[in-house]
């Protein structure tokens, strides 16, 4: 039996912290369709519900697998509209938009079978047991890639490691320049993650996952949130509550208002939009549409401060 022989001196590495994933127990993968194929394929189903009002990223691992999908509707609460029942080899994806349908997630974990959560959007609400669910690391932390999975299967795939150093320029160009210079270096790493094929999560991923101080986090993007929504709660179209927030992606603020969000970013206030794909997907009558043309979603990270929250607070006043 050969063993591998330790390296010991050579040039000194780069220093990270050590520390604790926050989620040591889950399947350690690539990306989060990769978790949402890792799952189509140890559950074998023949078709997927999904809804209108999701990322197109989520049809990669169908259109590889080959398996058809149906869209559904939500409702003005982002709540499921189940006016059909999923068969016993089909599947329903819900999204936890937002990190804000936590009661939504387990009011649905006692109705359907064969669910899956998408908490993309909501890195720190927790897994209910038994219940299939996906995270998608790069949505709330400085890596290049990283998903964890909860399957309830004791089946599971035999797999490499994926590689991420030749995506890391845009963060790492971020700090010795700004976040605007490596926005293409961003946008080509997402290039090349379409089609990327299932691997475990990259060690260097894995490593910088270690070291992120989670309970800092949460504690700001809680107050953040809790904060704007003081500011704006009478303006947003959305109903929020706050009384048990899970450190939320954003600050979902709904207005009727659809050149508000490119004002934002005349002004730097770089805000995204949930999802371009959605407004070919559906016609201008459905909710889908008017939620993906006008919610504007504030960026309440641990970036940022109190401080910070003002300053938008008082942009949006200026533009409203």
């Amino acid at each position: 039996m050969i063993t591998e022989v330790k390296t010991i001196g050579g040039y000194i590495e780069l220093q990270l912290p050590q520390g604790n994933e926050h989620y040591p127990a889950l399947i350690k993968l690539n990306t989060g369709r990769n978790a949402l194929e890792y799952l189509l394929r140890i559950k074998k189903y023949t078709l997927v519900h999904l809804p209108y009002f999701t990322c197109e990223v989520l049809l990669e691992p169908l259109c590889r697998l080959n398996i058809p999908y149906r869209f559904y509707h939500i409702d003005s609460m982002l709540n499921p509209i189940l006016d059909f029942e999923p068969g016993p080899t089909e599947c329903l994806v819900y999204t936890n938009y937002f990190g804000l349908m936590q009661e939504t997630v387990k009011k649905l974990s006692g109705q359907l079978n064969n669910l899956i959560i998408d908490n993309a959007q909501a890195f720190f609400s927790p897994p209910l047991e038994g219940i299939d669910t996906f995270y998608s690391c790069r949505k709330f932390f400085g890596v290049p890639d990283g998903a964890y999975l909860q399957a309830n299967s004791n089946t599971r795939l035999s797999l490499d490691h994926d590689i991420s150093i030749g995506r890391f320029s845009h963060l790492i160009k971020s700090i010795d320049l700004n976040i605007e210079s490596a926005y293409p270096d961003y946008i080509r790493n997402n290039v090349c993650l379409v089609d990327n094929s299932i691997k475990k999560m990259s060690l260097l991923t894995q490593k910088i996952l270690s070291g992120i101080d989670y309970e800092d986090c949460e504690k700001i993007r809680n107050a953040n949130f809790k904060h704007l929504h003081k500011a704006l709660s009478e303006k947003n179209e959305l109903t929020i509550e706050v009384t048990d927030l899970k450190a939320p992606m954003v600050y979902p603020l709904l207005i009727n208002n659809p050149e508000l969000k490119q004002k934002l970013i005349d002004r730097k206030v770089f805000v995204a939009t949930y999802w371009p794909n959605v407004l070919d997907w559906t016609t201008e009558d459905m909710l889908e549409h008017y939620l993906c043309k006008n919610i504007i979603p504030l960026p309440i990270d641990h970036r940022y401060h109190i401080s910070d929250m003002d300053y938008m607070i008082d942009i949006l006043k200026q533009l409203l």
